[in-house]
């Protein structure tokens, strides 16, 4: 017995399936898992307890209107600055580590997406980057634009691991999760 030709849409659908989250997982990981690593690493503060005091510069890279308001002393803000502060360290450390092993993908790029745009209009907003060349602009012939060129590109592979999950060599898959 013959088996019927495989349609080209469907095999190219199984392609994309296999390709698509392996290769934006390998991107993420190549382009930007380090990058929010080393920015995580700036926030630590001092020993084993840094990793619950942030250092001064974390206040001042996610809070800089704050910080310049209150002469940088920390001590001066509330807890609500502190729980940012710590929630924004932790989760550059653990939302790329999810991506990179493939552990509930879907939301752990979910997040990093909503942690881009909240960087963005920190940087748009607290840090003043709102010079045409730093912000960028969309359909124009610069691709160049730190906030609106590069970042769209990082949404873009985030998008496909939102939409596609882990891909086959993810942990997502080892243990079976679709969700």
């Amino acid at each position: 017995m013959t088996r019927p030709p495989v349609e080209p849409t469907r095999t190219g659908a199984r392609i994309a399936d296999l390709l698509l989250p392996t290769l934006a997982r390998f991107t993420f990981a190549a382009v930007l898992m380090i990058y929010f690593w080393s920015s995580a690493m700036t926030k630590l503060g001092d020993g084993l307890s840094g990793l619950l005091r942030p250092s001064a510069g974390a206040y001042v890279q996610i809070f800089p209107r704050a910080m310049e308001a209150v002469s940088y002393d920390t001590s001066q803000l509330g807890w609500f600055h502190w729980a940012v502060v710590v929630a924004g360290m932790w989760a550059e450390f653990i939302l790329p580590a999810l991506i990179l092993i493939g552990l509930f993908t879907r939301l752990g790029a979910l997040a990093m997406i909503g942690f881009v745009i909240v960087q963005s209009l920190t940087d748009i907003v607290g840090h003043g980057m709102s010079d045409t060349k730093t912000l960028g602009a969309l359909f124009d012939r610069f691709p160049d634009g730190v906030i609106m060129d590069q970042r769209m590109l990082w949404i873009m592979v985030l998008l496909v691991l939102v939409i596609k999950g882990g891909g086959p060599l993810s942990v997502d898959r080892l243990i079976g999760w679709r969700y």
